[in-house]
């Protein structure tokens, strides 16, 4: 192997260990949040199914933090961008967490009938769409991104 190949590999896989450990710290505290939530979703009763409904659900909340951090890294040019968010930042984290928690929630309701609420599910005013899934989009991020940028600088500072 030569050593160009070295040298240009290590970067990339740097940034295949950092979005492993962002998905994996997504998913984690994601699960959480589904298993509190379902509650308020219809077919929910089976404590059985929750665990793999809520894990399935994780999986793809990890998924869409992924895209918030793609979508910051393109606004703010730098895949660290989440380290020192600023007010640009955590514009992004909120805008595009809006954005997903109301379009995922919209078309599951309303387009494809994959889910339904009960009766306690709070409602979006206007757009009546689960407050707790929105709330989730706009909660956790910034969150999930503050336990990885802590993660980040501590292993920085250990070097």
């Amino acid at each position: 192997m030569n050593s160009d190949a070295s040298v240009t590999q290590i970067p990339q896989m740097k940034l295949a260990w950092f979005l492993l450990r962002l998905f994996v710290v997504a998913v984690l505290i994601n699960y959480v949040w589904e298993i509190v939530q379902a509650p308020l979703y219809i077919g929910m009763e089976n404590f059985n199914l929750v665990w793999w409904h809520c894990g399935l659900a994780a999986l793809g909340d990890g998924l869409l933090v992924l895209l918030i951090h793609s979508a910051g890294w393109a606004v703010l040019r730098g895949r660290n961008w989440f380290v020192h968010p600023g007010a640009i930042g955590y514009a992004v984290m909120l805008l595009a967490g809006l954005a997903i928690g109301v379009g995922i929630e919209w078309l599951a309701v309303f387009v494809t009938n994959r889910w339904a609420y009960t009766a306690q599910m709070p409602l979006v005013p206007l757009l009546d769409v689960g407050l707790a899934p929105v709330a989730q989009m706009l909660v956790l991020p910034p969150l999930i991104f503050r336990i990885v940028a802590a993660w980040h600088n501590r292993a920085s500072a250990a070097k």
